[in-house]
Parts: structure tokens; C-alpha cells; sequence
């Protein structure tokens, strides 16, 4: 699917669209030797902090490096609320990705009791900060963030509407400039959540998205090369 994907996209401009793929760890290695990274860049979806030691069944980032990836993908909805893993934890993943230079991509997200409960911000807003506790200005640049809510993923997800991702997206900017400043500029955040080609245009369409991280209707090549085109289209007529 990645191959047939590249060809699909080749006469896109990178310069316009960038595009992405975090296949299953069995993946990896045989994507990434067999596509152009220039016009895809492959990822994974997940990171141990640690460079060695005794931690059987993890990932460490100098196994990632061997396998020459972009970046990796920390903090996802199921490694927070299924794995059970902590803020610190990720801003641990996220102290290592930077250190290796990998493209550091975090996921932040609120569950439906905490949108029920009214604090959705406040949890953003924490995932955040811890999430990026000691991390310099200067790697602005090799971060991004993807707003994933909870309760919007999965096959029984409900998509958020597009104003109430444009809210949240704009309390991530807001949380992101306090940290970083001027620099926060540089880090693009996605939307991601049940995305598909029925609210993609919407969501492109809004001032504080600034991307999407799309899952399932990115898995058959041919529907995702029509999502990509659609919403380029709708996205260039915008403007």
C-alpha cells in the first residue's frame, strides 16, 4: 500500500503537502528501505526511552536509528489509556526522540468523562506541559502535535465537529506559545480522530488545524490518494 501510495502522490509538491506513514513495527524496515523519503516519511508508533538496558519487548531509539525512520510517534491514545502510561513517561519519549533527532511527534488528547466533566482544556493543557517539560525552544522545529480526543477514535469513535477541534486546537497553540514562544510557530498541529472524507474538508478548512493524522481511511491507497486530492483541493480554493 506505502509503494502504490508514493506513486499515486508523486505529483504533488512536498513543498505544499506533507505526508507521512507509521506502519506496525514488523513493517518498518522493509518500508523504509523500499520508498523515496523525500516524497513520504515513515515513522513509529511507538519509542522506549531508554537507549539499552534490561527492558525486554521494547523499542529503543538506537533500534530505530538502524532502521534509518523520520520519526516516531509518542504518546498515542491506547500506550496513555490502554498501556496506562503517565505524562512523565512521555515527556521521557520525548526528551529521547528529540535527543536522536527524530521528528517528535505528540499525541495529546481528553477522554469522554473528562469532556463530560468539562475539563478538556485543563487536560490539554497538562499533557502538554508535562509533555514538554525541559524541552529547549530550539527543537520547536523537530516537533509536531496531534490533537487525538478519546472518545473520536477507534471504530466506534464519534468524530468531534470541526468547531470544537478549532477550540481545542487553538488551547494547544496557546499552551504551545507559552512554552516555546515565537518559536511554537514551527509546530504544526493535526487533527486526528475518525477523519475521513466526509469531515476532512471541514477540518482542513479551519484557521488552527494545520494538518490531519488520519488512520483508517488511510488504509486503502486508492481512497486515501482521493482524500489527499479533495482536500488539497478544497483546502488551495480557500485560500
Amino acid at each position: 500500500m506505502i509503494i502504490y501510495e508514493v506513486n499515486n502522490t508523486k505529483d504533488i509538491s512536498r513543498e505544499e503537502f506533507h505526508l507521512f506513514i507509521i506502519p506496525s513495527y514488523t513493517s518498518l524496515e522493509a518500508a523504509s528501505e523500499q520508498i523515496d523519503r523525500n516524497l513520504i516519511q515513515i515513522g513509529a508508533q511507538n519509542m522506549c526511552w531508554e537507549e539499552q538496558g534490561q527492558f525486554t519487548g521494547e523499542i529503543s531509539p538506537l533500534m530505530l536509528k538502524e532502521m534509518n525512520l523520520d520519526l516516531v510517534m509518542i504518546g498515542h491514545s491506547e500506550r496513555r489509556h490502554v498501556f496506562r502510561e503517565t505524562d512523565i513517561e512521555e515527556n521521557k519519549k520525548v526528551l529521547a526522540a528529540l535527543k536522536h533527532d527524530f521528528q517528535t511527534l505528540l499525541c495529546v488528547g481528553e477522554t469522554l468523562e473528562e469532556k463530560e466533566y468539562g475539563i478538556s482544556k485543563e487536560v490539554l493543557r497538562k499533557q502538554l506541559i508535562v509533555g514538554f517539560h525541559n524541552v529547549s525552544p530550539v527543537y520547536a522545529k523537530k516537533i509536531w502535535v496531534a490533537y487525538e480526543p478519546v472518545w473520536s477514535i477507534g471504530v466506534n469513535g464519534i468524530p468531534a465537529s470541526p468547531d470544537y477541534a478549532e477550540e481545542m486546537h487553538k488551547v494547544i497553540k496557546e499552551c504551545l506559545y507559552e512554552l516555546f514562544g515565537e518559536n511554537s510557530n514551527e509546530i504544526p498541529v493535526l487533527y486526528g480522530g475518525s477523519v475521513n472524507a466526509s469531515n476532512a474538508n471541514e477540518l482542513i478548512t479551519k484557521e488552527s488545524v494545520d494538518g490531519l493524522f488520519i488512520g483508517r481511511a488511510a488504509w486503502d491507497a486508492e481512497k486515501f490518494n482521493s482524500l489527499i486530492r479533495d482536500v488539497r483541493r478544497n483546502y488551495n480554493n480557500q485560500e
